[in-house]
């Protein structure tokens, strides 16, 4: 028998795992009937598709084997199987780069955590939590040989070849203390209906069935199997056939979800095309949502065989929250990744799939305000991103998504923006940068206010990126407040402002000067009421934010442009820099226009040391 050491991460991750969830353990065998229904589609695939397969004998199920009096529970499945390798790799080693980020996101909260165990796909070790003593034997399909896998989840692992008649796997667990609750054919049975019930394949449990017998007044025990989950595709059933129950119970089972989902949209399409869609929606955003190796929350099969579950192509990349399944009577059950990318069937699934999944959350945003809140804070960002690349479904999307603004308390709609929209205003504005306390204070801002038109604030910093491609929402222009060209909407006196121009060319010219390259141009503004500078980008230029948080990302070759500064010739301190003669003077106040302008906006000084010896020398003139 050779004995191995776990990796690092497996001990770190076993220890975490029967600390954390230590009051929630039932999950236990949640995880272990999923592992076995993975095994059992992927060789059904297989018998189906491949040659070297179909010759095999294909019984699949799954057997529950407990022994009351030795405390074990055996778990068994005629799926793919593992050999020597396979055992080492998922059970010895992280396999999977995401059970890194199981272990930092754990939180002590074993209902939380308990939903993490699933979604990263390590939930094999949470059989520890209830056994000390874990013995696998388990024969890789079109393979002669066996191997004996057994670890205390303490000290490693030990392997070394066995015997079994057929591919699959056994799991022995030998119950500790906590476990021995589940040595008990009601608990399991119980465990198994709110987990397991719709699994796919039948799940069969073997124990000693108490009976009386009444003729020698006795209990007496046989030993019995009985099939304890209902073993069919739910999707495939009507809808008025299913109950509340029934969707939620097949959402825990495929999504690894404890948690009940938001919502859900079950479809049914025949005629040119024959197929089954269920989408859920989780009640919690997925904890790897933002991260590039995110899991694909949606199966597909064909004729009710399962093909894959980490296809990217079922959904477009903004709806990687989505749950559920797709099941096609028309593509092929030998499809492959690659197929799917060109796949004209899939490409009308995936169109139909999303205008449906769009139309549902429009619909519930109507009827449901406060469902459609949860849903909004959950994934807003996400539906953003599809504004960005989904051009065929922009107008829903604009619907869908909702704003912070300068007049609403909570998130608000752009048809309520528009509905509130004053006379004279001619398009839907919107301010992007840093913090909301930092955007709703910008001086980009004070005409606005004067004249009561609604901003939008977009604090988010994906915000500046999606709207650079967003300009009309229906008939109306959408327009970025820090934009120069902007500004043409607030010009009320034309003959004004030419006057402002002419009388303020000797200081606008001395200002450009003095801070050279650093800005594109300095103009007189029709945009500040109060304060008396701001800065402004080029309509196809990135703000100064953007460019900051660009670099700040690591992408150091991301253009510099600059910005344009605007001054307010209505300002006290433009009136007395226009009358004043002094050059040093001059030259100061316009660093501290300029860089005060970009405080305002969020923007990092270059020389915070240089800006306070302008300032100092500028407070030395005013005491």
């Amino acid at each position: 028998m050779s004995k191995r050491e776990f990796q690092t991460e497996v001990s770190q991750l076993l220890q975490l795992i029967i600390h954390s969830l230590y009051s929630h353990p039932e999950i236990f065998l949640r995880e272990l009937i999923s592992n076995s229904s993975d095994a059992l589609d992927k060789l059904r695939h297989l018998t189906l598709t491949d040659d070297v397969y179909k010759a095999l004998l294909f019984n699949p199920r799954i057997d529950l084997e407990l022994d009351e009096e030795n405390g074990t529970l055996t778990i068994s499945d005629t799926g793919i199987g593992m050999n020597e390798e396979d055992l080492v790799s998922h059970l010895g080693t992280i396999a999977r780069s995401g059970t890194k980020n199981f272990l930092a996101q754990l939180s002590g909260d074993a209902k939380k955590d308990s939903n993490l165990i699933g979604q990263f796909g390590v939930g094999f070790y949470s059989a520890f939590m209830v056994a000390d003593k874990i013995e696998v034997v388990s024969r890789k399909a079109g393979e002669e040989q066996a191997w004996r896998w057994v670890s205390d989840g303490k000290t490693g692992f030990e392997i070394e070849p066995a015997e079994r008649a057929v591919a699959g796997t056994t799991i022995l667990l030998h119950f500790n203390e906590e476990g021995k609750q589940y040595a008990n054919s009601w608990r399991l049975q119980e465990v198994v209906k709110k987990y397991s019930n719709h699994i796919a394949f039948p799940i069969f449990l073997t124990y000693d069935k108490s009976s009386w017998n009444e003729p020698e007044k006795k209990s007496e025990k046989t030993r019995t199997t009985e099939q304890v989950n209902v073993a069919s595709a739910l999707w495939r059933r009507p809808k008025n056939e299913l109950t509340e129950e029934d969707y939620k119970e097949l959402y825990k089972s495929i999504s690894g979800d404890s948690q009940d989902p938001l919502f859900w949209f079950h479809t049914r399409a025949e005629g040119t095309l024959d197929y089954t869609t269920l989408f859920y929606i989780p009640s919690k955003a997925p904890l790897d949502l933002y991260q590039a190796e995110y899991k694909v929350g949606v199966k597909l099969y064909v004729k009710r065989v399962f093909i894959m579950d980490d296809a990217k192509e079922l959904l477009p990349q903004y709806l990687r929250f989505v749950r559920g399944i797709i099941d096609s009577e028309d593509l092929p059950l030998n499809v492959s990744r690659e197929i799917l990318q060109q796949n004209r069937v899939l490409t009308s699934i995936r169109t139909a799939s999303v205008k449906k999944i769009l139309s549902e959350l429009k619909s519930i945003a109507a009827n449901d305000p406060e469902k459609y809140l949860a849903f909004i804070k959950e994934y807003n960002r996400p539906l953003k991103e599809g504004l960005y690349g989904d051009y065929a479904n922009r107008e829903t999307l604009l619907d869908l998504v909702r704003f912070k603004s300068t007049k609403a308390d909570g998130l608000t709609s752009l048809a309520e923006v528009k509905s509130r929209m004053k006379e004279g205003q001619k398009a839907i504005y919107y301010i992007t940068g840093g913090a909301e306390s930092l955007l709703s204070k910008s001086p980009l801002l004070e005409i606005y206010r004067k004249k009561d038109f609604e901003v939008l604030i977009l604090d988010d910093e994906i915000d500046e990126i999606v709207f650079s491609g967003v300009d009309k929402y229906g008939d109306l222009d959408i327009k970025a407040v820090n934009k120069a060209s902007t500004s043409e909407d607030l010009k009320d006196d034309a003959e004004a402002e030419t006057t402002n121009v002419e009388a303020l060319k000797p200081l606008l010219d001395k200002l450009k000067t003095t801070l050279g390259d650093r800005v594109k141009d300095v103009r007189v503004s029709v945009r500040l009421a109060d304060s008396p500078s701001c800065i402004v980008s080029d309509e196809e230029e990135p703000s100064m934010q953007m460019q900051q948080m660009m670099r700040a990302m690591g992408q150091k070759e991301f253009p510099a442009t600059k910005p344009t500064l605007e001054i307010n010739p209505d300002h006290e301190i433009v009136k007395k820099l226009l009358a004043h003669s002094d050059g040093a003077v001059t030259e100061d106040a316009a660093w501290m226009l300029f860089d005060q302008a970009l405080l305002m906006e969020g923007v990092p000084l270059q020389d915070p040391a240089i800006f306070v010896q302008r300032l100092n020398r500028i407070l030395s003139l005013s005491i």
